[in-house]
């Protein structure tokens, strides 16, 4: 009987190790899927970016999907899709983690928010597990874990719920 309890003592180890390993950048689906108006407004938030660069970057990456710990085009998570956007655009060195990366931002209102600011949300009810990049009337670039790379409308109810902190470097 004792090796049976070190069996279910394993599994449920390698469970709760599963668990966090998972937690970072969400792997809830919590977005719906953008409308025709909501396309639009996201490509008219793409065409006013200030920073051409940034727009080349934001088009290059658009589409790649979700990878957990992925930095690359086979996949990106969200924090390293942040972490590449500000060392490649604005020669900023953020932290690899989403949680991290929150920690080294200068506080700002979601009002006061420019092109390039992070903006960091809890979908898991606890601590930030996802970040994107805010670029201009309400828009964000981010990595969504079910859509991949993409630009999506800070205004939708999930992202209001899940909002925690924005900020600049």
């Amino acid at each position: 009987m004792s090796v049976f309890k070190g069996i279910k003592g394993r599994i449920l180890i390698v469970t709760l190790m599963s668990v966090l390993f998972f937690s970072a950048c969400s792997s809830r689906k919590y977005t719906a899927r953008p409308g025709a108006e909501t396309a639009a407004k996201a490509a008219d938030a793409m065409s006013h970016l200030k920073n051409k660069q940034l727009y080349k970057f934001i088009t290059d990456w658009t589409g790649v999907q979700y990878r957990y710990g992925g930095l690359d085009k086979r996949g990106i998570d969200c924090s390293g899709f942040a972490f590449l956007l500000q060392k490649d655009i604005y020669g900023n060195n953020l932290p690899r983690r989403s949680r991290d990366q929150a920690d080294v931002v200068k506080k700002k209102s979601i009002g006061n928010l420019k092109e390039g600011d992070l903006i960091f949300f809890s979908f898991g009810g606890g601590e930030i597990d996802h970040v994107g990049v805010y670029l201009n009337n309400n828009f964000f670039v981010h990595a969504s874990t079910t859509r991949g790379v993409i630009v999506d409308d800070l205004s939708i109810p999930a992202y209001q719920r899940a909002f925690v902190k924005a900020g600049t470097l």
